[in-house]
């Protein structure tokens, strides 16, 4: 505890395996392969994903953006999280998950659409194993659950080696302001109900916009899962390989039909809560500078450095390319197009839809009404 200050730590229970000091003890219930090449893996993703969301939230202020969603602080919660995730897996994000979305193969610039508010989504969920960005808070948690009950329905879970497909699993991301909304206690009251393959993986990032976790909880997070009759774990939400682990075992558990499982990654959202917003008003300074010493990147960096993992080559090489995707994503954000105005009604319905089809014609003809102003 910083006297003052909120905790920078989880406490005891809290489950870590690399340290802020960057070094590495096991732990017996959350067993990791570690090797150099998944260490520099994970460091990668942790700083290309941070390159780009820097970029992305400096385009938003250059206004090229209508809004960006900040991750800063978030890596290793979502790295280690969507690194745990297995192909035939599906995860359902809020709007800030665009670590787990580099994890699922999901190019960035793919982002870009829906923070300038021209697309729903950039990608295909079913092609990518993840859903659609969500904004209403905490709504994709119930949709996770339903989807996990219809992996569980289809036979999906804990399929035997013999069975022609692999055994599935649902991971539902959400923050710690979500956990006060109905639909995620519905979630969990229905996945516990029904043994729901969902893993519910909350990053607590301790402010939900400008209310602070202690508002929202008389108890650890991680302890409500008790009430609902499943596991409930926190998880250091900066360390990459504690939440890598953590995660692999309570997909394994839903996968076995063991599920669901609560995941908490105890971390600190650095920057605001959206660009509209400012955190100066609400928090003090010494909190963030408290956790810059806990920087998730810089700890692996320790690790990779001191055990001789990596050398000075490979972290050059890792910025370069930081570097070329930042170029990449700015350039392509710049060259965007503005898509004609019925786009944004197509996709809704994979067959026509007489609703959609008026308010497209509705939409059209109130854009036409501005032709003659136009042409004057």
């Amino acid at each position: 505890m910083i006297a003052g200050l909120k905790a920078t730590s989880g406490g005891v229970d809290q489950i870590q395996l690399l340290s802020p000091e960057g070094e590495y003890t096991p732990h017996p219930d959350y067993p990791l392969e570690m090797s150099a090449e998944m260490l520099r893996g994970l460091y990668r993703d942790m700083v290309l994903v941070r390159r780009f969301d820097r970029e992305g939230n400096a385009l938003q202020r250059q206004g090229q953006l209508s809004i960006w969603v900040p991750l800063l602080g978030q890596e290793a919660a979502q790295i280690g999280a969507g690194r745990a995730l297995q192909p035939q897996d599906m995860a359902f994000p809020s709007y800030r998950e665009h670590g787990v979305a580099w994890c699922r193969g999901i190019d960035p610039t793919q982002l870009l659409g829906i923070f300038r508010g021209v697309e729903h989504t950039g990608w295909d969920p079913h092609d990518y194993g993840f859903s659609g960005y969500c904004i209403v808070i905490g709504n994709q948690v119930i949709n996770a659950t339903g989807y996990a009950m219809g992996q569980r329905l289809d036979g999906a879970v804990g399929a035997s080696p013999d069975a022609g497909r692999p055994s599935e699993a649902t991971i539902a991301f959400f923050g710690d302001g979500a956990t006060s909304q109905g639909d995620v206690h519905e979630a969990m009251v229905f996945a516990a109900a029904y043994d729901s393959p969902v893993v519910f993986y909350c990053q607590n990032n301790q402010w939900a916009i400008s209310e602070p976790v202690e508002r929202q909880s008389r108890v650890p997070l991680f302890n409500r899962a008790h009430g609902y009759g499943f596991p409930g774990i926190r998880v250091d939400g900066n360390d990459v390989l504690a939440c890598l682990a953590v995660t692999r075992w309570a997909m394994d558990e839903c996968r076995s039909g063991n599920g669901p499982v609560l995941v908490e990654a105890f971390t600190f959202r650095m920057d605001a809560h959206t660009t509209s917003d400012d955190p100066t008003r609400y928090r003090q300074a010494d909190e963030a500078q408290a956790w810059k010493l806990l920087d998730p990147i810089e700890r692996v960096k320790v690790h990779l450095a001191r055990t001789g993992m990596a050398d000075s080559a490979f972290f050059d090489s890792v910025d370069r390319e930081a570097d070329e995707l930042a170029a990449r994503f700015r350039a392509f954000c710049i060259a965007m197009e503005v898509p004609p105005p019925e786009r944004i009604f197509s996709h809704v319905y994979s067959e026509p839809n007489h609703q959609i089809e008026q308010q497209q014609a509705e939409f059209l003809g109130y854009l036409a009404g501005f032709e003659d102003e136009v042409s004057v």
